[in-house]
């Protein structure tokens, strides 16, 4: 058994059936794979739909199951089952493209990294609010090329759960995850690279990932990254740099013009600069989006969704910062009805 692909789920059913649908397109030989989907306390059917799938499936999937205690947990458990020499997590949410697992391979043959990723994407089928998120969520300008592009403003590439693999003897020397509820696939990855391992961005590895399917949503789960981008900061200086902060300081300008304005007559110009960027920013976002996708409708909600990026994770900073500074040894951002 080569490959071991983990896969942490909660109440995603619906998910998962999207996801088998795609798994068996895979274009790789069956007995050197295997699933294993660690249940973290579902009740929608996942352990029935799964009993089901065994039965009828060429490859091997295990079932586990355990108590609510998030996403991290859910994948230490599989790793301690799991029979392959690698690792690979991916989340319920993505679909993968029958060439993914032997792009994987043939990366792995050539360069023998001790964990590696790769980028997400959408998929054609995918609605235009999801090409839309995408759009934002992969743009330069939306992520610094941070998820999967050889052009990116941090020096390393740091693999994350969507789409992330580890050797086996990078499990042995430095054990699972830790519990940050959000962010724990980078604590992991900057862990890796302290250990000496060797990382790597595997380009062609892509799954089409669904991410959230409302801007409500979407705005929680970027606050949320904003918060445990402070997290991450304090475990690691070198995961929070000047221009992780890019998005608070946007906001505090915004705050700090608001409570000049009725005092001072000079911020109407600022006032002026400052729509002036915004427009700066939406005729980027709509010019690269369309240049993707040649519909308006998904550029002018690109628009949205980029300016819902930049100020729910200059939010999820400040909220971080100040709870760190009222005391809090870890921030916390949204929690309950994450997913409504």
């Amino acid at each position: 058994m080569k490959y071991s692909i983990i896969v942490a789920t909660y109440n995603r059913l619906e998910e998962l059936k999207e996801l088998f649908n795609s798994v068996e397109k895979l274009d790789f030989p069956s007995n050197k794979y295997e699933f294993v989907i660690s249940d973290d306390g579902s009740t929608d059917g996942t352990k029935e739909y799964i009993s089901e799938l065994q039965k009828n499936l060429s490859f091997n999937i295990q079932y586990l199951f355990q108590k609510n205690q998030g996403p991290g947990a859910a994948r230490n458990t599989a790793m301690k089952t799991a029979n392959g020499e690698y690792f690979i997590f991916i989340d319920s949410d993505v679909m993968l493209p029958p060439e993914w697992l032997k792009t994987i391979d043939d990366g792995l043959n050539q360069n023998k990294y001790d964990a590696f990723g790769g980028p997400d994407t959408c998929h054609e089928s995918f609605s235009p609010l999801l090409k839309a998120i995408n759009y934002s969520m992969t743009s330069f300008i939306g992520t610094g090329g941070t998820r999967g592009s050889k052009k990116s403003v941090q020096k390393k590439f740091y693999p994350r759960s969507f789409n992330m693999g580890i050797s086996r003897a990078v499990w042995d020397k430095i054990g699972g995850m830790g519990q940050l509820r959000h962010g724990q696939d980078m604590e992991y990855s900057a862990r890796i690279y302290r250990n000496g391992f060797s990382v790597g961005l595997i380009t062609d590895a892509f799954v089409y990932h669904k991410r959230r399917t409302s801007l409500k949503r979407f705005y929680k789960q970027i606050f949320n990254w904003g918060v445990a981008r402070i997290n991450l900061g304090r475990m690691d200086k070198n995961m929070l740099k000047p221009i992780h902060l890019i998005p608070a300081v946007i906001i505090a300008g915004f705050i700090g013009l608001a409570i000049l304005t009725p005092f001072f007559f000079f911020t109407i110009y600022l006032w002026m600069a400052a729509g002036a960027f915004l427009v700066f920013l939406a005729l980027i976002a709509f010019t690269q989006s369309f240049s993707m996708y040649k519909k308006a409708r998904i550029s002018f909600l690109s628009i949205i969704t980029l300016y819902i990026q930049i100020f729910a994770y200059g939010f999820g900073l400040w909220k971080g910062i100040f709870q760190i500074l009222s005391g809090k040894k870890l921030a916390s951002g949204y929690t309950k009805n994450y997913y409504k």
